[in-house]
């Protein structure tokens, strides 16, 4: 059967692009979307009032993840990045059932996992939330591609909070960092994916753990990149905005939320308070 061609030219390359997260994690890709894509107009959500993702039911990601699409699409946006691998390993399919083929959709898991299914990776660890381990996606995403590549996918659920709670850096994080790398599952891989976009927050630290015996993917990077093709395909790169605008939305405003996107995204940005 024939799949429907996609029609975007109902879309404009003014309008912005929508990202949404659990809490700060997204940044790390919104920081990427920013570097390559420099006069893009961003809206990025943060559902800190329900983090973390990883601990909540399907129907409960499915829930907030729909609810934050339908924000993003009456904001006007010109496609949607769910920047948050729970809510992809989860609720992928009702975003796209909610979206309804109006904008396109940039998933965190797909393009990391077949960028890593065409490379020359044997032994591949993934680490992240216990939803998205719980839904095997990155498993079946990379041996959909390549079934010769084995994967160890570990939960690690002690990071999100840390994270969300400031401590990089810390005792604390080295603690958790050792414990979770250390176990036996991970023992013969030859490369990591943080299968969590909060990870890469920690991502000198998880380097410093393997020292260069583990190859450590950039997802985010990965991500931007991927998008950057798809609005370039559709004609929706905006190469002429001189003064992006940055709008990030908070269910509930945090200090680590406020401390981490001035730091990426520099002190004039505008952070309101959204319940959905």
């Amino acid at each position: 059967m024939k799949t429907k061609k996609q029609d975007y030219s109902h879309l404009s390359a003014k309008q912005p692009i929508g990202i949404f997260d659990s809490g700060v994690g997204g940044l790390t890709v919104a920081k990427e979307i920013k570097r390559l894509l420099p006069h893009e107009d961003l809206i990025y959500f943060g559902d800190t009032k329900h983090l973390p993702y990883g601990e909540k039911s399907r129907e409960a990601i499915i829930e907030y993840s729909t609810k934050i699409t339908n924000f993003l699409l009456e904001q006007n946006c010109k496609a949607i990045v769910i920047a948050c691998n729970t809510a992809t390993a989860n609720a992928l399919n009702e975003v796209m059932q909610t979206v309804a083929g109006r904008v396109p959709v940039i998933d965190v898991i797909n393009p990391v996992a077949e960028k890593v299914s065409y490379e020359i990776h044997t032994n591949v660890g993934v680490i992240a939330t216990k939803a998205t381990v719980n839904s095997g996606l990155y498993k079946k995403s990379i041996r959909k591609h390549n079934k010769w590549i084995k994967v160890d996918e570990l939960a690690t659920p002690l990071l999100v909070p840390a994270i969300e709670e400031g401590f990089k850096n810390h005792p604390i994080t080295h603690a958790i960092i050792y414990n979770y790398l250390s176990n036996n599952k991970l023992k013969n891989i030859e490369t990591l994916i943080l299968g969590c976009t909060h990870y890469p927050l920690l991502i000198d630290e998880i380097k410093q753990y393997y020292g260069n015996r583990v190859r450590v993917i950039d997802s985010p990077n990965i991500v931007a990149s991927h998008l950057k093709i798809i609005l370039d395909k559709y004609n929706l790169l905006n190469d002429l905005n001189a003064k992006p605008n940055y709008h990030f939305y908070l269910s509930d405003l945090t200090k680590n939320f406020e401390k981490i996107s001035k730091k990426f995204f520099g002190k004039s940005i505008d952070l309101e308070l959204k319940v959905l």
